[in-house]
């Protein structure tokens, strides 16, 4: 069977030690095969509007604010990505979503629109119950990602 070619590579990114492993696979991965990667953080506008009791089409200050905090915290973690990639010579893109949507739905509709054949996770995030054995963004990636996941433990 023929080495399918992998051109894109995306691989969500919420800061947590197991997200910046699967970064540094994902980029491995894309030096070994000449892929791009996409790293993308999702910020989940929903949680922010339940609990202002809000839903709008356009934010409020206090959503607005949440999202150029999310933003900047990104930033630091995208740089760290960006600067291991540049040393492999793998050129990443970076992108934060602001999305009504659930993180897993975010995810894999940006994976679908970015045309992408592979997804690299974590297991668990920032929010990673120790006792799961799978976080449930990940396995929700996992069911509804357009493309194959490996997931990086």
């Amino acid at each position: 069977m023929a080495q399918q070619k992998i051109s894109r590579i995306v691989v969500p990114i919420d800061g947590s030690k197991n997200s910046m492993e699967a970064a540094d696979y994902a980029v491995k991965m894309a030096e070994k095969y000449g892929s791009e990667v996409s790293a993308v953080h999702v910020v989940n506008i929903d949680q922010y509007l339940q609990s202002l009791g809000l839903y709008r089409l356009s934010y409020p200050d206090p959503i607005k604010k949440k999202i150029e905090e999310a933003k900047v915290e990104a930033q630091k973690w995208f740089t760290e990505i960006t600067r291991n990639a540049e040393q492999m010579k793998v050129q990443v893109k970076t992108d934060v979503i602001d999305s009504s949507l659930s993180v897993v739905a975010a995810i894999v509709n940006y994976a679908d629109r970015e045309k992408a054949e592979l997804i690299v996770i974590g297991t668990r995030g920032r929010s990673g119950v120790s006792k799961m054995l799978l976080g449930s963004v990940a396995s929700g990636v996992i069911t509804y990602a357009p493309c194959p996941v490996l997931v990086v433990k």
